[in-house]
C-alpha cells in the first residue's frame, strides 16, 4: 500500500488519497471502524506556569465533531467548546504546519461557558460564550464572550457587556505550540510544546521546522513567556464592547493570499432558488467549500486545482481533482484548464498520470488512482471544450490527452479489457466504464481537432461494449446485475456496490447527446432498479456496498458508507437514462443529509438506514469539506435542469428532470461558453433559459 506524503506536499509523486492512509494511521481494526481518542468532557484548567506536554492520540484523531475552517494553505481546527487545548488536531495550520496548538481564554479568572459554536463561512467559525460577573444579575449572564476564528490565522475575542456600569475585566490568553506536521499528528506522533519567547506585542516559538509568532492588538499589558500567557485589563463601557485581535503567522511570511478570495478565483459564484428552501444553501455552501480548497501550483501560480479535502488530503490527489473539476464545469472552465495543465506536468513519458493505490474494499485488491486519472484527463478536456474552453487552451492540452489515449490503447494491447493495476491486475467494472468514456470522448476530441486515432478508439469501444454485455453480467432470478470485476484468474466478483454507477456516467458528446454506455437497455433498467432498491438506497444516499453482501459495514469507506460523489453520479446517470423515480429518491436523500450536516457535506457518512426522526451518522475520519462532495452539490442541482452545452456549435440543450422532484428551481450565475447563464425549471418539469451569452441558441 502506498505510503502517504505530507498533506500539503506539491510536485513530484502526488500524495496519497485519504483512502490510502495505512490502517495504523486510521486507528482502525475492521475497515472503516472508528479510531482515535474520545473527547474528554472535563477540559483542564489553564496552566499557571510551565508548559503542558503534548497529548498522545491513539491513532488518527476523529474529526466528525471538529469545526474545520479552510482557506488553503490555511486551516483552523476547533472543538465545539471553542478553547484550543492542543488535543488531537486542534490548532491553526499553514501549509500543513501547526503554528498554534493552544489558545485558551479566561475572563475574570473563569472560562466562558460556550452557548453556541457555528460555522459562518467555509473559512470562519464563531463561538458565543457567556459569563455572569455581577452578583446582582441573578442567574442571567451579563457578559457575552464572542470568538471569531479564521483559517488565515486571525482570532478576534470580543467582550459584550450588559452591565449598566463600566467594567474592568482581566483577560488572559494562554498560548502554545509544538510546530508539528499534520502528517505526523495523523500518524499519532506527539511532541512537547516548545518554549515561548516574548516577541513584539505577543509571543514567538522557534523549533527545527521554523518559527511562528502571535501578535496582539491592542498589545497586552503583560506577557509571561514561561507560561505562554498574555494578559489585559480591558475597560468595557456600560452596554459596550471591547476587542482583542490575535494574529498567528509563520515567521518570515507575509499575510496569507488565498485563491478563493482573490481576483483569480476560477469559480463563478452561482446561486439557486426554488420551492425547496434547501437548494440555495446547498449551492452556496458547495461553492464556498470549493473556493476554500483551491490551491495554486507553486511553480505555475496562474494554474489552480482543488485539494481533495480537509484535514487529511490537502495535497494534489489527481483522480479527485479531475472528478471535482468535471462536476464544476457549470461554474466555468478555468478550474478544469488549471487542473489539466498541472497534471500534464506530472505525466509520465508513457502517458500515465501517476497516482497512488486506493483501497477497494473487501472484495477486490487496491486500485490505482493513476489509472482513473489518466482516463479522466481526456474526458474532462473533451467536456470542458463543450462547456466553452477556448480552442487555444484545448490545443495546448491536446498532446497530453493524446498521450493518455495512447497509454490506454498500448496497455490494452490486443486484448479487450483494461486491467487495474497493470500488469496482471483484476478487470474492474468501473475501470471499463472510465476507459469506454475516455475512448469515445477522446475520439470525439481528436476528430474535432483534426488529429488521427479517433476511429481506432471507437472500434475498440465497440468491441468492449459487446464483450462487456456478455461477460460482465451475472444473471439471477431478479434480472441480473453487473459484475464488480473479474480476478486475474477469471473468477467473477459479483457483489452489488456503488461502483456500478459509473456505468451510467457515459459523458457528453456534441449536440447535447450523451455517449453510449456499456450496458444495453434491459441491463440499464435492471441496474436502475438495483440502485433504487433498499439494499443500496439508504434513504440518505447510495451505499458503497449492498446490505446483503458479505463484508457489508455501514462505516466501511468502500464497504457500505455513503460516498456523496457516487450518489451524485447515480442521480445524474439515472436521470439521464430516464429513471427519474430512483434518481429523485437518491437526490432527496442526499439533500436531507446535506441539511443535517449544515450543507457542508462530508466525503462520506455511515450507510445506516434512514428512519423517521433519524439523522445521518458521521464517519469519524471523513474529510469535511471535500472537493468531490462539494462538487456533488453542483452536479445534483444542475442535473435537475439537464444542461448540455456545445459551445463550439453555439448551442445549449436542456434535458430537465420532468418529475421536478424539488418543485420549481432556478439557477443563475452559471457559465456556458464563457458567458453568464441562468435557467429555471418549472413545477411541471419544463426548462426555460433566463440568461445566456449572445449568439447561444437553444438546441433540440
Amino acid at each position: 500500500m502506498h505510503q502517504p506524503t505530507p498533506p500539503f506536499a506539491h510536485g513530484g509523486r502526488p500524495p496519497s488519497d485519504r483512502d490510502e492512509i495505512p490502517q495504523r494511521l486510521l486507528g482502525q481494526t475492521p475497515r472503516g471502524a472508528a479510531g482515535g481518542t474520545r473527547p474528554d468532557p472535563n477540559r483542564p484548567p489553564l496552566p499557571d506556569q510551565g508548559r503542558r506536554p503534548a497529548p498522545r492520540p491513539a491513532g488518527l484523531p476523529p474529526v466528525h465533531t471538529a469545526l474545520i475552517c479552510v482557506s488553503l494553505p490555511g486551516l483552523a481546527v476547533s472543538s465545539p467548546e471553542g478553547q484550543l487545548i492542543g488535543r488531537g488536531l486542534e490548532g491553526f495550520y499553514r501549509a500543513g504546519r501547526r503554528l498554534l496548538s493552544r489558545c485558551q481564554v479566561r475572563v475574570a479568572g473563569r472560562e466562558p461557558l460556550v452557548a453556541q459554536a457555528r460555522m459562518t463561512a467555509a473559512d470562519e467559525v464563531r463561538f458565543v460564550g457567556t459569563l455572569r460577573v455581577s452578583p446582582q444579575s441573578g442567574p442571567d449572564p451579563d457578559v457575552v464572550v464572542e470568538r471569531s476564528r479564521r483559517a488565515d490565522g486571525t482570532e478576534r475575542i470580543t467582550l459584550h457587556s450588559a452591565v449598566p456600569r463600566p467594567l474592568r475585566l482581566p483577560v488572559e490568553v494562554a498560548l502554545g505550540t509544538d510546530l508539528a506536521d499534520l502528517g505526523a499528528i495523523a500518524a499519532g506522533a506527539s511532541a512537547p510544546e516548545l518554549p515561548a519567547g516574548v516577541y513584539d506585542s505577543g509571543l514567538r516559538w522557534t523549533g527545527p521546522p521554523g518559527a511562528s509568532t502571535v501578535t496582539a492588538d491592542p498589545p497586552p499589558s503583560d506577557a509571561l513567556a514561561s507560561a505562554g500567557l498574555l494578559r489585559w485589563d480591558l475597560d468595557v463601557p456600560p452596554g459596550g464592547s471591547a476587542t482583542v485581535e490575535l494574529k498567528v503567522r509563520l515567521d518570515g511570511s507575509g499575510p496569507m493570499r488565498t485563491v478563493g478570495r482573490s481576483a483569480t478565483n476560477p469559480l463563478a459564484s452561482a446561486h439557486a432558488r426554488g420551492d425547496d428552501p434547501r437548494v440555495g444553501p446547498l449551492l452556496r455552501a458547495g461553492v464556498e467549500d470549493l473556493q476554500a480548497l483551491l490551491v495554486r501550483d507553486p511553480a505555475h501560480p496562474t494554474d489552480t486545482h482543488l485539494a481533495a479535502g480537509a484535514p487529511w488530503r490537502c495535497g494534489l490527489a489527481p483522480a479527485d481533482a479531475l472528478a471535482a473539476a468535471r462536476m464544476t464545469l457549470p461554474l466555468g472552465t478555468a478550474l478544469a484548464a488549471g487542473t489539466l495543465r498541472t497534471l500534464a506536468r506530472t505525466q509520465r513519458a508513457d502517458g500515465l498520470v501517476p497516482g497512488p493505490r486506493r483501497d477497494a474494499g473487501a472484495h477486490l485488491p487496491p486500485a490505482c488512482t493513476g489509472t482513473e486519472a489518466t482516463l479522466l484527463f481526456p474526458a474532462l478536456l473533451a467536456e470542458a471544450r463543450r462547456w466553452g474552453l477556448l480552442e487555444a487552451e484545448v490545443a495546448e492540452l491536446l498532446p497530453a490527452a493524446e498521450r493518455c489515449l495512447s497509454w490506454l490503447r498500448t496497455t490494452v494491447g490486443t486484448g479487450t479489457y483494461l486491467c487495474d493495476p497493470q500488469p496482471g491486475g483484476p478487470v474492474r467494472c468501473e475501470t471499463q466504464a472510465h476507459a469506454h468514456r475516455a475512448a469515445l470522448l477522446g475520439a470525439d476530441l481528436l476528430d474535432a481537432c483534426g488529429r488521427p486515432g479517433g476511429e481506432a478508439l471507437r472500434e475498440w469501444a465497440r468491441r468492449l461494449r459487446a464483450a462487456f454485455r456478455e461477460e460482465f453480467w451475472a444473471d439471477d432470478l431478479g434480472g441480473g446485475r453487473p459484475l464488480a470485476g473479474r480476478l486475474p484468474d477469471g473468477r467473477p466478483v459479483a457483489h452489488l456496490g456503488a461502483s456500478a454507477v459509473h456505468l451510467l456516467d457515459t459523458g457528453l458528446l456534441g449536440g447535447g447527446e450523451l455517449a453510449p454506455g456499456l450496458l444495453d437497455r434491459v441491463q440499464t433498467e435492471h441496474l436502475a432498479r438495483l440502485l433504487g432498491g433498499p439494499a443500496l438506497d439508504s434513504g440518505w444516499g447510495l451505499r458503497g456496498l449492498g446490505t446483503k453482501e458479505p463484508g457489508y459495514n455501514p462505516f466501511g469507506h468502500r464497504g457500505g458508507a455513503v460516498r456523496v460523489h457516487e450518489s451524485a453520479l447515480a442521480v445524474a446517470g439515472l436521470a439521464a437514462a430516464g429513471y427519474e423515480k430512483e434518481a429523485g429518491s437518491l437526490l432527496k436523500g442526499v439533500l436531507g443529509a446535506a441539511e443535517a450536516f449544515g450543507y457542508r457535506l462530508p466525503e462520506m457518512y455511515a450507510g445506516e438506514q434512514r428512519t423517521d426522526g433519524s439523522a445521518p451518522v458521521p464517519h469519524p475520519a471523513a474529510c469535511r469539506p471535500a472537493a468531490t462532495a462539494a462538487g456533488a452539490g453542483i452536479l445534483l442541482l444542475t442535473t435537475l435542469a439537464g444542461i448540455r452545452p456545445d459551445a463550439p456549435a453555439r448551442t445549449v440543450t436542456l434535458r430537465p428532470v420532468h418529475s421536478a422532484p424539488l418543485g420549481e428551481i432556478g439557477l443563475s450565475g452559471l457559465r456556458v461558453a464563457g458567458e453568464p447563464f441562468a435557467v429555471r425549471v418549472s413545477r411541471l418539469g419544463l426548462a426555460m433559459v433566463e440568461e445566456a451569452g449572445d449568439g447561444l441558441q437553444l438546441g433540440v
